[in-house]
């Protein structure tokens, strides 16, 4: 039976002692976790032991020895050593020793108890495996996903054997918090051993991250319950709420921050992830908003936006009035009928006139108004992304309008047509079981149905025109609302902390390993390094990716296609359920 050990490279040099670990009899296979040094008292080791097991939940006890023949004088340390599986007793009993002066190791793994099977061996083979310790102890293993070639000589390995391990590391923390500068009965050799990692300032976050978290999540909940006052739900806050980009990324953002300073503690490293993903996130946010609130503050650059806002929306105007005024002739030669051309002309003419009218009554107040919206932006690019949405949506109100009007004239002839044509066949539609049943017709009908047909085709060209044309300006501005929408999601949902940590220390997000031989000669054992395979972005991504405000199209372009055709309104920008005429 071959025996895998996984012996930590920070030990490779420890002097001789014990090996503290974790058999695994599932993979068979023994996690060195720690050398206990000499001096020590036997009964001191099993306290601790007892005491790291009861900390960590994890079977810890002595696996063997470990011997580092440095000098000749150390030659008999190893009988002693032996001698020590009489008092420490576990099955089967390792014996790791490093040849002085050599690269050369010798590893045996005794039983004292008969083998099950007469021809069984007493002694096990060996197959050495180092691992970095601190490396293991700080990653998170992952599910195997897809990796590019491996190199000649590289074997993956699947991680359902190495769970064992790398929770064995990550759970036996408490048995790396001493030092060789603790007074402690017990010495030890690990990661740790020359020094305790630790930082002034992360000591000190920690301190204050529990009353500042106390803090900011009460102020949360009443700006919390505030927001969920009744007065909020009437008709015109609840219209304005459920129509404004700016009132959802605001709600959003109150969601981040009271799962961020939320006082209970994360279960686990995917929900502490998910909590550093989200703070970053913010903080980015609000880094670029106030970057962008200083290049707009600074050489007056509101005003400018403001008096060239005007003379912008007076040549959109301009230039929607000669449209509207070559729709009313004859546009590319097109015979259209006269009398509802010069109606719908001079409907949209008026609305546009309403419009340049309402532009000019605002325009003393733009200035003011744009810099409210540019302060704005020190809540985050996206709340300033959000009101530049909503502005824009403002300012092409009556593009909107001129579209729902096209739209409904249109639907209004094509849903005619289409039940005249089914009078025509001797069909009409059954409203209650919802199709399409044999019907008999008298002549007066048929007389009236033809009639009725033969106007509604020979005007459809004419509203058909107009309706193509309110259509394509309508899609040129959900498409620049999209283009915003997109980028406010992108910000809101990007795992930014999780992709630096995969950039700076790929090691903290592993998807398996790869074994590296270092030595493989015979009558000695296999040794290889176990290494850690990084995560690729696009599963970081896809793991980590933060809830966005779901803001996305939800209809394909077959759907949206049927829909134009048919002058059913398009919102492809809000959910299914969130349809309002």
């Amino acid at each position: 039976m071959v025996l895998k050990a996984f012996f930590p490279t920070c030990c490779a040099s420890a002097d001789s002692g014990l090996l503290v670990g974790r058999w695994v009899p599932e993979q068979t296979s023994a996690v060195v976790l720690a050398v206990v040094h000499f001096p020590f008292i036997p009964i001191q080791v099993k306290e601790l032991l007892a005491r790291v097991q009861q900390a960590s939940q994890v079977g810890v006890a002595v696996l063997g020895t470990w011997c580092h023949r440095r000098q000749d004088a150390e030659e008999s340390l190893g009988h002693f050593l032996e001698g020590l599986g009489a008092i420490f007793s576990h099955e089967p009993w390792l014996q790791l020793c490093r040849e002085r002066g050599s690269k050369f190791w010798s590893c045996k793994a005794t039983r004292r108890q008969a083998p099950t099977c007469p021809g069984a061996p007493g002694e096990d083979q060996v197959m050495l495996v180092f691992y970095d310790q601190r490396k293991v102890l700080l990653s998170q293993l992952h599910p195997p996903v897809a990796l590019p070639d491996h190199q000649a000589g590289d074997a993956v390995a699947g991680a359902g054997g190495l769970a064992a391990v790398f929770d064995t590391v990550a759970r036996s923390e408490e048995l790396f918090r001493s030092d060789r500068f603790d007074e402690g009965p017990v010495r030890l050799s690990h990661w740790q051993s020359e020094g305790v990692e630790a930082s002034i300032l992360a000591e000190l976050a920690k301190r204050a991250s529990g009353p500042i978290c106390l803090l900011l999540g009460g102020l949360l909940s009443l700006v919390s319950a505030a927001s969920a006052c009744r007065v909020f739900q009437l008709w015109p806050l609840s219209f304005i709420w459920s129509k404004l980009s700016t009132c959802e990324q605001l709600r959003h953002r109150l969601e981040q921050l009271t799962f961020v300073f939320s006082t209970q503690k994360a279960e686990n490293p995917t929900q502490l992830m998910r909590k550093a993903n989200v703070l970053v996130s913010v903080f980015l946010d609000v880094a670029l908003g106030l970057a962008l609130l200083s290049w707009l503050h600074g050489k007056d650059r509101i005003g400018h936006l403001a008096e060239a806002l005007v003379p912008v929306a007076d040549h959109v105007a301009e230039e929607l009035q000669h449209l509207l005024q070559w729709l009313m002739g004859a546009p590319a030669g097109l015979k259209m009928n006269r009398a509802l051309d010069q109606v719908l002309g001079r409907f949209f003419l008026y609305h546009l006139h309403l419009w340049i009218s309402y532009i000019h009554l605002m325009s003393p107040f733009i200035e003011r108004i744009l810099w409210h919206v540019g302060l704005s932006a020190c809540l985050g690019l996206t709340v300033a992304l959000s009101i530049l949405s909503d502005i824009i949506a403002l300012l092409t109100f009556h593009i909107y309008c001129f579209y729902v009007y096209g739209a409904r004239l249109y639907c209004l002839k094509i849903c005619g047509l289409s039940s005249l044509w089914r009078l025509f066949r001797g069909k009409k539609w059954n409203v209650l079981r919802q199709r399409v049943d044999s019907c008999s017709y008298d002549l007066d009908q048929l007389f009236i149905g033809t009639l009725l047909f033969t106007i509604l085709l020979f005007l459809l060209p004419t509203t058909a025109l107009y309706y193509l044309v309110f259509t394509l300006l309508r899609l040129l501005v959900v498409a620049v609302q999209g283009l915003i929408h997109v980028l406010v999601d992108l910000v809101n949902s990007l795992p930014l902390y999780s992709l630096g940590l995969r950039l700076c220390r790929p090691y903290r997000l592993a998807a398996g390993v790869k074994f590296r031989v270092l030595e493989h000669e015979a009558d000695r054992p296999l040794r290889l390094l176990m290494q850690i395979n990084p995560l690729p972005f696009s599963h970081v991504t896809r793991t980590y990716r933060l809830p966005s405000r779901g803001r996305h199209p939800t209809h394909s372009w077959g759907s949206l296609c049927r829909k134009l055709f048919f002058g059913e309104l398009i919102y492809p920008w809000r959910q299914k359920g969130d349809k309002r005429d």
